[in-house]
């Protein structure tokens, strides 16, 4: 018999780390701030302006420390580790700090002071559309050529250890032409995680069509060696031949679902996914929330408010809350290239939303029953970065954050 998701010790209830598959650590400072009506059919792409306003305000030391408060949340919440997809590589005006990793490394900065794992993904951003044209002027400071791009991923490979890892993140279909994407898998590492943004919006899926002949994780999975390396970001508008196609693949999905919901994008099909043996994680992406809790609640909710029915991601276990965990543990090596099996996220046994609870709710007691913290301790590493359920350095962090967004906001 396996061993509990949760076991209970000495020091309270006890599970391994969890991934944050998805993050664009710049967009923190935003939450919130898209709230408000622009177009009486405001989507994605209303929102995308706002977040180009924002993301022309970056620096590296803004960055660093946005990211920092970001990473101190992620960690008091119980991620131990976060894939970070990185676009925002250049000075405003799209050209190139004198050191052209300097974006990447105020992520690296973040990620070690903090303590949270780092898996950084820097973007290859080439195109603004399927057709080929150009970089918007407000997305230069996005793009690469191929040679630049690889530069960058030579440079970053040489800053690893147990606790950072570099991998490869495709922006889309839509923003890297097939022979740059041939050329780019063709001189990875063998052992390179590949993340992409894929099928988030019916808009990309009928361009892809019109364009590309295909709907976009089907193209991909023709002209791909899609693997259990690879994690497709959103993936939410897929056909049933795309859903066993994935499974098959052994890809992950990273299903971001209060950034999904926040922008309208849609939902993701998770039964019919599980069904097929569909293999997934969890990323909070535009950080409206940073809370693992609340990303797999939410996941569950959404299917019960379409299907109408309760209990509906189960597998092995019939208990929602250890199926969700369960995935989410399991797909997290692959995906991240961390260890978070060897990180430590201690549930504060006297909380009084887990009063009572034994060895066989205690899952669905964490996730069902409120939005109190709950988590006490976090070891990454075996390094204590969250004690009493506070981050050791929090108000450091904290008081520099403060700083940024004052800056931010006056821009």
């Amino acid at each position: 018999m396996s061993e509990p998701i949760v076991q209970r010790t000495a020091r309270g209830w006890e599970l391994p780390g969890i991934a944050n598959l998805h993050s664009h650590a710049f967009q923190r400072a935003m939450a919130g701030l898209a709230e408000r009506q622009t177009d009486p059919a405001d989507s994605f792409w209303t929102w995308r302006e706002t977040m180009y306003r924002m993301a022309a305000r970056f620096d590296p030391e803004l960055l660093r420390d946005v990211a920092a408060q970001l990473y101190v949340e992620m960690l008091e919440a119980g991620y131990t580790a976060v894939c970070e997809f990185h676009y925002l590589h250049h000075a405003p005006d799209g050209r190139p700090y004198e050191d052209a990793a300097a974006m990447s490394r105020a992520l690296i900065d973040a990620a070690r002071e903090t303590g949270i794992r780092l898996t950084l993904l820097p973007v290859l951003y080439m195109t603004g559309g399927f057709d080929g044209r150009a970089l918007a002027e407000r997305q230069r400071r996005f793009g690469h050529d191929v040679g630049a791009y690889l530069q960058l991923l030579d440079t970053l490979r040489a800053q690893q250890d147990d606790t950072l890892r570099i991998g490869c993140a495709l922006h889309s279909l839509r923003a890297v032409p097939e022979d740059a994407m041939r050329d780019v898998l063709a001189a990875l590492p063998g052992d390179s995680r590949i993340h992409i943004h894929i099928a988030e919006q019916i808009a990309e899926v009928d361009e892809c069509v019109d364009l590309r002949g295909a709907r976009p994780v089907q193209w991909l999975l023709d002209h791909a060696p899609v693997d259990r390396r690879w994690t497709l970001v959103h993936a939410t508008h897929l056909d049933a031949s795309e859903i066993a196609g994935i499974a098959a693949s052994r890809a992950t999905v990273a299903i971001c679902t209060t950034t999904e919901a926040n922008l309208g994008d849609g939902l993701f099909p998770l039964r019919a996914f599980m069904d097929t043996g569909g293999r997934f994680g969890i990323g909070s992406d535009s950080h409206v929330s940073m809370s693992p809790v609340e990303e797999l609640r939410w996941l569950e909710y959404g299917q019960r408010l379409v299907t109408r029915r309760r209990n509906v991601a189960v597998g092995a276990s019939t208990s929602v809350g250890e199926s969700l965990l369960s995935q989410v543990l399991d797909s997290a090596a692959d995906a991240s290239a961390q260890a978070t099996r060897d990180d430590r996220v201690v549930l504060d046994a006297q909380a009084p939303v887990l009063a009572g609870a034994t060895q066989d709710d205690i899952v669905d007691r964490w996730l069902f029953s409120g939005n109190r913290p709950v988590v006490r301790e976090v070891d990454v590493a075996g390094r204590g970065v969250v004690r009493d359920g506070v981050h050791v350095a929090r108000e450091a962090i904290a008081a520099r954050y403060a700083a940024a967004m004052r800056r931010l906001l006056a821009g």
